[in-house]
Protein backbone atom coordinates (compact mmCIF):
# COMPACT_ATOMS: atom_id res chain seq x y z
CA UNK A 1 0.00 0.00 0.00
CA UNK A 2 1.15 3.36 -0.59
CA UNK A 3 2.02 5.88 1.92
CA UNK A 4 -0.34 8.49 2.62
CA UNK A 5 0.59 12.18 2.02
CA UNK A 6 0.62 13.10 5.58
CA UNK A 7 -1.52 17.06 6.00
CA UNK A 8 -1.85 19.68 8.71
CA UNK A 9 -4.18 22.45 8.30
CA UNK A 10 -3.68 25.83 10.02
CA UNK A 11 -6.46 27.91 10.50
CA UNK A 12 -9.28 25.11 10.66
CA UNK A 13 -11.97 26.74 12.06
CA UNK A 14 -12.98 29.21 8.90
CA UNK A 15 -14.81 27.86 5.70
CA UNK A 16 -11.61 27.24 3.94
CA UNK A 17 -10.43 25.71 6.33
CA UNK A 18 -13.96 23.71 7.06
CA UNK A 19 -13.62 22.78 3.13
CA UNK A 20 -10.43 21.73 3.33
CA UNK A 21 -11.00 18.99 6.14
CA UNK A 22 -14.50 18.16 4.24
CA UNK A 23 -12.53 17.04 0.80
CA UNK A 24 -9.00 15.94 2.87
CA UNK A 25 -11.11 13.49 4.80
CA UNK A 26 -12.49 11.54 1.02
CA UNK A 27 -8.76 12.43 -0.26
CA UNK A 28 -7.61 8.46 -1.59
CA UNK A 29 -3.97 9.45 -1.04
CA UNK A 30 -3.77 11.58 2.04
CA UNK A 31 -4.31 11.99 5.26
CA UNK A 32 -5.05 15.25 7.93
CA UNK A 33 -2.58 14.74 11.16
CA UNK A 34 -3.57 17.26 12.89
CA UNK A 35 -5.88 21.02 12.92
CA UNK A 36 -4.66 24.13 14.35
CA UNK A 37 -6.87 26.52 15.42
CA UNK A 38 -5.98 28.83 18.46
CA UNK A 39 -9.60 30.05 18.90
CA UNK A 40 -10.83 26.07 18.82
CA UNK A 41 -8.06 23.89 20.75
CA UNK A 42 -9.48 20.95 22.08
CA UNK A 43 -13.24 21.34 20.26
CA UNK A 44 -14.72 18.78 18.09
CA UNK A 45 -14.17 19.64 14.96
CA UNK A 46 -18.29 19.45 14.38
CA UNK A 47 -18.83 21.98 16.87
CA UNK A 48 -17.59 24.76 14.32
CA UNK A 49 -18.52 22.46 11.30
CA UNK A 50 -21.88 20.51 11.70
CA UNK A 51 -21.47 18.93 8.47
CA UNK A 52 -18.89 17.19 10.36
CA UNK A 53 -20.53 15.30 12.93
CA UNK A 54 -20.55 11.53 11.96
CA UNK A 55 -17.57 11.86 9.52
CA UNK A 56 -14.69 12.22 12.41
CA UNK A 57 -13.93 12.50 16.46
CA UNK A 58 -10.77 14.24 15.57
CA UNK A 59 -10.31 17.86 17.53
CA UNK A 60 -8.44 20.91 16.81
CA UNK A 61 -5.55 21.40 18.24
CA UNK A 62 -2.87 24.63 19.31
CA UNK A 63 0.00 22.61 18.88
CA UNK A 64 2.33 22.25 15.53
CA UNK A 65 3.64 19.00 14.16
CA UNK A 66 6.32 18.79 12.16
CA UNK A 67 5.89 15.12 11.31
CA UNK A 68 3.65 15.61 7.93
CA UNK A 69 4.81 16.22 3.92
CA UNK A 70 2.63 19.46 3.73
CA UNK A 71 0.57 22.20 5.65
CA UNK A 72 -2.25 24.14 4.42
CA UNK A 73 -2.17 27.80 5.74
CA UNK A 74 -6.38 28.30 6.18
CA UNK A 75 -5.95 31.93 7.82
CA UNK A 76 -6.85 35.48 6.74
CA UNK A 77 -4.61 38.09 4.69
CA UNK A 78 -2.08 39.01 6.22
CA UNK A 79 -1.60 36.89 9.02
CA UNK A 80 0.08 34.03 6.86
CA UNK A 81 3.12 35.91 6.46
CA UNK A 82 3.07 36.58 10.73
CA UNK A 83 2.46 32.85 11.39
CA UNK A 84 6.06 31.70 9.01
CA UNK A 85 7.71 34.21 11.00
CA UNK A 86 6.48 33.48 14.43
CA UNK A 87 6.68 29.52 13.89
CA UNK A 88 9.50 27.47 12.92
CA UNK A 89 8.32 24.87 10.36
CA UNK A 90 10.89 22.19 8.54
CA UNK A 91 12.49 23.18 5.29
CA UNK A 92 11.18 19.68 4.32
CA UNK A 93 7.41 20.80 4.66
CA UNK A 94 5.60 22.17 1.62
CA UNK A 95 3.58 25.28 2.29
CA UNK A 96 0.24 25.52 0.70
CA UNK A 97 -0.94 29.48 1.54
CA UNK A 98 -4.63 29.82 0.78
CA UNK A 99 -4.31 34.01 1.59
CA UNK A 100 -3.07 36.54 -0.57
CA UNK A 101 0.16 36.65 1.28
CA UNK A 102 2.39 35.46 -1.09
CA UNK A 103 0.64 35.78 -4.59
CA UNK A 104 2.88 38.73 -6.02
CA UNK A 105 5.90 36.91 -5.54
CA UNK A 106 6.64 37.54 -1.90
CA UNK A 107 8.76 35.10 0.13
CA UNK A 108 9.26 34.27 3.65
CA UNK A 109 12.58 33.78 4.39
CA UNK A 110 14.30 31.21 2.19
CA UNK A 111 10.76 30.46 1.11
CA UNK A 112 9.99 31.50 -2.13
CA UNK A 113 5.80 30.86 -3.38
CA UNK A 114 5.20 29.73 -6.98
CA UNK A 115 1.91 30.99 -7.93
CA UNK A 116 -0.46 28.10 -8.04
CA UNK A 117 -2.98 28.40 -11.08
CA UNK A 118 -2.46 25.26 -12.55
CA UNK A 119 -4.02 25.67 -15.78
CA UNK A 120 -1.88 28.53 -16.39
CA UNK A 121 1.93 27.12 -14.89
CA UNK A 122 1.21 22.98 -14.02
CA UNK A 123 4.65 22.15 -14.89
CA UNK A 124 6.78 24.90 -12.47
CA UNK A 125 3.92 23.54 -9.45
CA UNK A 126 4.84 20.05 -10.17
CA UNK A 127 8.58 21.34 -9.13
CA UNK A 128 7.34 23.76 -6.17
CA UNK A 129 8.08 23.76 -2.76
CA UNK A 130 5.63 26.32 -1.75
CA UNK A 131 2.60 27.13 -3.76
CA UNK A 132 0.40 30.81 -3.24
CA UNK A 133 -3.32 29.64 -3.75
CA UNK A 134 -4.92 32.25 -6.22
CA UNK A 135 -7.42 34.50 -5.09
CA UNK A 136 -11.20 33.20 -5.65
CA UNK A 137 -12.53 35.76 -8.28
CA UNK A 138 -8.89 35.42 -9.37
CA UNK A 139 -9.50 31.93 -10.43
CA UNK A 140 -12.21 32.85 -12.30
CA UNK A 141 -11.53 36.20 -14.04
CA UNK A 142 -8.26 34.40 -15.63
CA UNK A 143 -9.42 31.24 -16.56
CA UNK A 144 -11.98 33.78 -18.43
CA UNK A 145 -8.98 35.36 -20.37
CA UNK A 146 -6.49 32.65 -20.49
CA UNK A 147 -6.52 31.61 -23.86
CA UNK A 148 -6.67 34.56 -25.05
CA UNK A 149 -3.78 36.08 -23.47
CA UNK A 150 -1.98 32.89 -24.41
CA UNK A 151 -2.36 34.12 -28.02
CA UNK A 152 -1.96 37.39 -27.92
CA UNK A 153 -5.14 38.73 -28.24
CA UNK A 154 -6.15 40.57 -25.20
CA UNK A 155 -7.14 44.39 -25.25
CA UNK A 156 -8.81 46.37 -22.69
CA UNK A 157 -11.02 43.98 -20.59
CA UNK A 158 -14.43 44.83 -18.95
CA UNK A 159 -15.63 42.34 -16.19
CA UNK A 160 -18.56 42.12 -13.72
CA UNK A 161 -18.41 39.53 -10.96
CA UNK A 162 -20.92 38.30 -8.43
CA UNK A 163 -19.87 36.33 -5.41
CA UNK A 164 -21.77 34.48 -2.59
CA UNK A 165 -21.68 35.45 1.29
CA UNK A 166 -18.70 33.19 1.64
CA UNK A 167 -15.99 35.01 -0.21
CA UNK A 168 -16.35 37.55 2.70
CA UNK A 169 -14.84 34.69 5.38
CA UNK A 170 -16.85 33.99 8.54
CA UNK A 171 -15.78 37.60 10.58
CA UNK A 172 -19.67 38.95 11.39
CA UNK A 173 -19.97 42.40 8.94
CA UNK A 174 -23.02 44.04 8.38
CA UNK A 175 -22.97 42.66 4.61
CA UNK A 176 -22.75 39.32 5.40
CA UNK A 177 -25.81 39.21 7.76
CA UNK A 178 -28.35 37.39 6.46
CA UNK A 179 -31.13 40.56 7.18
CA UNK A 180 -28.83 42.39 4.51
CA UNK A 181 -28.23 39.93 2.00
CA UNK A 182 -30.99 38.53 1.65
CA UNK A 183 -33.29 39.75 -1.37
CA UNK A 184 -30.18 42.35 -1.90
CA UNK A 185 -27.23 42.98 -4.21
CA UNK A 186 -24.62 45.78 -4.07
CA UNK A 187 -21.29 46.58 -5.75
CA UNK A 188 -18.70 47.38 -3.69
CA UNK A 189 -14.05 48.10 -4.28
CA UNK A 190 -15.27 49.24 -7.66
CA UNK A 191 -11.98 49.08 -10.00
CA UNK A 192 -10.11 48.49 -6.81
CA UNK A 193 -10.48 44.91 -5.92
CA UNK A 194 -7.29 43.03 -4.51
CA UNK A 195 -7.43 40.15 -7.11
CA UNK A 196 -6.73 42.45 -10.11
CA UNK A 197 -3.35 43.01 -9.11
CA UNK A 198 -2.61 39.07 -8.75
CA UNK A 199 -4.84 38.66 -12.52
CA UNK A 200 -2.61 41.75 -14.30
CA UNK A 201 0.96 39.97 -13.30
CA UNK A 202 -0.33 36.53 -14.89
CA UNK A 203 -2.10 37.99 -18.10
CA UNK A 204 1.14 40.16 -18.91
CA UNK A 205 3.28 37.29 -18.66
CA UNK A 206 1.30 35.23 -20.80
CA UNK A 207 1.27 38.66 -22.95
CA UNK A 208 3.77 40.95 -22.18
CA UNK A 209 2.59 43.94 -24.43
CA UNK A 210 -0.88 43.71 -22.22
CA UNK A 211 -0.64 47.04 -20.76
CA UNK A 212 -4.41 48.19 -20.86
CA UNK A 213 -6.36 47.88 -17.65
CA UNK A 214 -9.29 45.00 -16.33
CA UNK A 215 -11.87 47.20 -15.61
CA UNK A 216 -13.15 45.29 -12.75
CA UNK A 217 -16.54 46.20 -10.31
CA UNK A 218 -17.08 42.89 -7.84
CA UNK A 219 -20.79 42.34 -6.62
CA UNK A 220 -22.37 40.55 -3.25
CA UNK A 221 -24.91 38.15 -4.10
CA UNK A 222 -27.88 36.94 -2.64
CA UNK A 223 -26.51 33.20 -2.12
CA UNK A 224 -23.59 31.45 -0.11
CA UNK A 225 -21.72 29.55 -2.33
CA UNK A 226 -20.24 30.43 -5.85
CA UNK A 227 -19.13 33.52 -8.24
CA UNK A 228 -20.24 34.10 -11.93
CA UNK A 229 -18.13 36.18 -13.65
CA UNK A 230 -18.49 38.34 -17.26
CA UNK A 231 -15.88 39.94 -19.12
CA UNK A 232 -16.47 41.81 -22.48
CA UNK A 233 -13.40 42.78 -24.90
CA UNK A 234 -12.96 43.97 -28.49
CA UNK A 235 -11.99 40.36 -30.50
CA UNK A 236 -11.39 39.92 -34.25
CA UNK A 237 -12.00 36.15 -33.91
CA UNK A 238 -15.52 34.94 -34.99
CA UNK A 239 -17.45 32.59 -32.20
CA UNK A 240 -16.46 29.53 -33.92
CA UNK A 241 -13.03 30.58 -33.64
CA UNK A 242 -12.76 31.90 -30.30
CA UNK A 243 -14.22 28.62 -29.20
CA UNK A 244 -11.53 26.22 -31.09
CA UNK A 245 -8.88 28.58 -29.18
CA UNK A 246 -10.84 27.58 -25.43
CA UNK A 247 -11.16 24.32 -26.18
CA UNK A 248 -7.47 23.82 -27.21
CA UNK A 249 -5.96 25.73 -24.41
CA UNK A 250 -7.96 23.73 -21.74
CA UNK A 251 -8.41 20.49 -23.59
CA UNK A 252 -5.45 19.15 -21.14
CA UNK A 253 -6.80 20.64 -17.95
CA UNK A 254 -9.80 18.32 -16.22
CA UNK A 255 -11.21 20.79 -14.49
CA UNK A 256 -12.03 23.90 -17.37
CA UNK A 257 -14.47 23.05 -19.53
CA UNK A 258 -16.14 25.26 -22.36
CA UNK A 259 -19.87 25.31 -22.56
CA UNK A 260 -21.88 25.57 -26.20
CA UNK A 261 -25.03 26.34 -23.93
CA UNK A 262 -25.52 29.67 -21.12
CA UNK A 263 -23.65 28.56 -17.90
CA UNK A 264 -25.49 28.97 -13.93
CA UNK A 265 -23.67 28.60 -10.78
CA UNK A 266 -25.34 25.85 -9.62
CA UNK A 267 -22.86 23.62 -12.39
CA UNK A 268 -20.19 24.04 -10.22
CA UNK A 269 -21.38 24.73 -6.17
CA UNK A 270 -19.66 21.72 -4.39
CA UNK A 271 -17.08 21.16 -7.18
CA UNK A 272 -13.65 21.64 -8.28
CA UNK A 273 -14.95 22.79 -11.87
CA UNK A 274 -14.85 26.19 -13.96
CA UNK A 275 -17.21 26.31 -16.63
CA UNK A 276 -16.78 28.89 -19.48
CA UNK A 277 -19.27 30.15 -22.12
CA UNK A 278 -18.37 32.42 -25.00
CA UNK A 279 -20.56 35.18 -26.61
CA UNK A 280 -20.02 37.26 -29.87
CA UNK A 281 -21.91 40.59 -30.06
CA UNK A 282 -20.70 42.78 -33.12
CA UNK A 283 -17.06 43.35 -32.38
CA UNK A 284 -17.33 41.97 -28.90
CA UNK A 285 -16.40 38.82 -27.35
CA UNK A 286 -18.51 38.13 -24.02
CA UNK A 287 -16.59 35.62 -21.45
CA UNK A 288 -18.78 34.48 -18.72
CA UNK A 289 -17.42 31.79 -16.53
CA UNK A 290 -18.47 30.24 -13.07
CA UNK A 291 -16.74 28.19 -10.09
CA UNK A 292 -17.64 27.57 -6.25
CA UNK A 293 -15.24 30.21 -4.71
CA UNK A 294 -14.61 27.66 -1.73
CA UNK A 295 -13.62 24.71 -3.76
CA UNK A 296 -12.00 25.79 -6.90
CA UNK A 297 -11.59 29.04 -5.75
CA UNK A 298 -9.85 28.09 -2.81
CA UNK A 299 -9.50 24.64 -0.48
CA UNK A 300 -9.87 22.36 -3.93
CA UNK A 301 -7.48 24.14 -5.97
CA UNK A 302 -4.92 23.95 -3.07
CA UNK A 303 -5.73 19.81 -2.97
CA UNK A 304 -5.23 19.93 -6.82
CA UNK A 305 -1.97 21.66 -6.18
CA UNK A 306 -0.98 19.27 -3.61
CA UNK A 307 -1.54 16.86 -5.98
CA UNK A 308 0.64 18.41 -8.89
CA UNK A 309 3.45 18.63 -6.25
CA UNK A 310 3.24 15.47 -4.53
CA UNK A 311 2.90 13.53 -7.62
CA UNK A 312 -0.74 12.57 -7.59
CA UNK A 313 -3.12 12.12 -10.22
CA UNK A 314 -4.21 15.69 -10.77
CA UNK A 315 -8.00 14.66 -9.93
CA UNK A 316 -7.47 12.88 -6.66
CA UNK A 317 -10.14 13.33 -4.12
CA UNK A 318 -11.04 16.10 -6.39
CA UNK A 319 -13.93 14.52 -8.37
CA UNK A 320 -17.19 16.00 -7.15
CA UNK A 321 -21.22 16.03 -8.37
CA UNK A 322 -22.06 19.81 -8.30
CA UNK A 323 -25.36 20.45 -6.13
CA UNK A 324 -27.80 21.93 -9.07
CA UNK A 325 -31.07 20.90 -7.67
Amino acid sequence: MTKKIRAGIVGGGGYTGGEMIRLLLNHPDAEIVFIHSRSNAGNPLHAVHADLLGDTDMKFSGKLQQDIDVLFLCLGHGESGKFLEQNEIAPSIRVIDLSQDFRLGEQSGERTFVYGLPEWQRDKIKQAKNIANPGCFATTIQLGLLPLAGAGLLKEVHTTGITGSTGAGQKLQATTQHSWRNNNVNAYKTLSHQHLKEVGRTLRALQPDFSAPVNFIPWRGDFTRGIFVTSTLSCALSLEEANALYREYYAPHPFTHVSDRMIDVKQVVNTNKVVVFLEKVDDKLVIHTAEDNLVKGASGQAIQNMNLMMGLDETAGLKLKGVVF
